[in-house]
């Protein structure tokens, strides 16, 4: 297994020379591709100066979100391989991602992920008006709300990820594909610990509501549109409003595959729809 400095490198290398490609082959895109990719030194630094062009605003300059990004990256190891595990679960997952610097420049649902996890690092540090500050300036440009207190783990595709609301006591583990007008919620004015806790592997399919202090399981699947109140065991799939468990509660079908990898999302139809078109 390569090491994470030599994973960095190679998806940097990659990106650098799809850059390059794009820029010889479309003429009309070769500034861009050359002030947010070429010219950098490394992917935290082209990273960092897209994200601040993208979020800044008359008041909120680019030059002072690029040293915030900046100097968040570099000083984070954590962040920078987090950024490299979601680049590839964008390119191996989503037939559409067409390449590494598509998803840098182009997927907000990554952009938007990794401005949050700067957010959720200023939190963390006690900086919570610029954290809310930053939040809400990613949610105006990308439709993405995440508070800045939920943790996200890594290797997160945030699928078209329009719509996607994130609770402040969220937690999302790792290899976890969320697709768009998802809203992991609370279920009303109840405060402390009152968000869900998405487990490793985990599918949760478009408009699909999770409200409350709910575990969804390791590899569990949740289907487009389900509205979801209580826990989901592992490797198993919740559909509907309110959500049910395919096979049922006392002995509900579970799957070999992680879904947040897989993205399989209709796995098990026949046993839960007889709907025919």
């Amino acid at each position: 297994m390569p090491s994470t400095e030599e994973e960095d490198a190679w998806v940097w290398a990659q990106i650098k020379a799809e850059a390059k490609r794009d820029a010889e082959a479309e003429p009309a895109l070769a500034s861009y591709l050359y002030s947010t990719i070429l010219s950098h030194s490394s992917l935290e630094r082209s990273l960092s100066f897209h994200l601040g062009n993208k979020l800044c605003s008359s008041t909120l300059l680019s030059t002072l979100l690029y040293d915030l990004f900046l100097n968040a990256f570099s000083s984070d190891p954590n962040l920078r391989s987090a950024a490299v595990a979601d680049l590839r679960a964008a390119r191996e997952r989503d037939p559409a991602c067409v390449s590494y610097s598509h998803c840098l420049l182009n997927y907000k649902g990554f952009l938007s992920c990794q401005a949050h996890r700067v957010a959720h690092k200023l939190w963390s540090e006690s900086r919570r008006p610029l954290a809310l500050a930053l939040s809400s300036r990613i949610a105006d440009v990308f439709a993405v709300d995440i508070h800045p207190a939920a943790k996200i783990g890594k290797g997160i595709l945030f699928d078209h990820a329009t719509g996607v609301v994130v609770g402040e006591t969220a937690v999302i583990g790792n290899n976890v594909s969320i697709l768009h007008h998802v809203t992991l919620g609370g279920t009303g004015k109840v405060g402390g610990d009152r968000h869900p806790k998405i487990g490793d592997g985990v599918l949760i399919g478009a408009g699909a509501t999770i409200l409350g202090n709910v575990k969804i399981g390791e590899g569990a699947k949740i289907g487009a549109g389900s509205v979801v109140l209580i826990g989901v065991p592992p490797r198993t799939t919740a559909v509907g409003n309110p959500a049910r468990l395919v096979g049922g509660k006392e002995r509900p079908s579970k799957h070999e595959d992680v879904p947040g990898e897989s993205m399989d999302h209709t796995s098990f139809i026949s046993e839960w729809s007889d709907y025919i078109i």
